[in-house]
């Protein structure tokens, strides 16, 4: 590997930018593609699915052997609301190897003994957010019900491009989200990213129930391509 290779991945890992050494198979011809970049590049569609698996492979391409070499940031969970769903995901969200924070300035929520081994923050959004940095592999859920707190976290994970957002509330709740976000500044095509009401439609009814539904519909943004179209979300769905 060359050295300005290394010093390129060394650089992403620490800057929490995804990345992808190519090596070519049969001589050794290297180049790196960074993840921002991957949309322009011959092998998009190979790049994108190897970073959604997260894993290093070979692949094909125009009758050609390739080593991808895959660098990914650690994918992260923020919870806006230490509530009962927050409990239950907590576990889940442990066991399927995702690091978790709830952030909630409720103090009569955000207790130690409710919430046991998980990073917990009992500041606003507002201030908790900006020293984690979310970025485009963090996933963000807002489960408060209330705009004074979901808000400012519905705006950091927008502005930071959050792989996943999911908001917990009804149509009603959802459209008056919507338009307050677009008071902001946001575009329609950057409100159509929430997923809202939150979750796979499972049809789950309790609090452990909706945060199966949740972790499944963020490991589904992570590893696969959306199965709903994201432009008609905003907006039009029933919680």
């Amino acid at each position: 590997m060359r050295l300005e290779h290394l010093r390129e991945l060394n650089t992403a890992r620490t800057e929490r930018r995804a990345i992808v050494l190519i090596t070519e198979v049969t001589d050794g011809a290297q180049r790196v593609v960074r993840g921002e970049s991957i949309a322009s590049d011959p092998m998009a569609e190979l790049l994108d699915a190897a970073l959604r698996s997260g894993k290093s492979t070979t692949v094909e391409h125009e009758g050609k052997s390739y080593f991808l070499t895959v660098q990914v940031p650690p994918v992260r969970i923020i919870v806006i609301g230490a509530v009962h769903i927050s409990q239950a995901l907590a576990p889940m969200a442990k066991l399927a190897g995702f690091d978790m924070t709830i952030i909630d300035p409720r103090t009569a929520f955000a207790t130690p003994d409710r919430f046991p081994d998980v990073k917990l923050l009992a500041e606003w959004p507002q201030t908790a957010l900006p020293p984690l940095k979310p970025d485009r592999y963090t996933a963000m859920a807002l489960f408060t019900h209330d705009p004074k707190i979901d808000d400012p976290g519905l705006i950091e994970a927008l502005k930071a491009e959050c792989f996943y957002i999911g908001a917990l509330g009804s149509r009603k709740t959802h459209a008056k989200r919507v338009e307050r976000m677009k008071e902001v500044g946001f575009t329609d095509e950057q409100l159509g990213r929430i997923r809202a009401p939150i979750g796979l439609d499972i049809g789950s009814v309790t609090p452990s129930e909706i945060a199966v539904a949740v972790l499944g519909e963020i490991i589904l943004a992570l590893r696969k391509k959306p199965l709903r179209d994201p432009k008609s979300a905003a907006g039009s769905k029933a919680a």
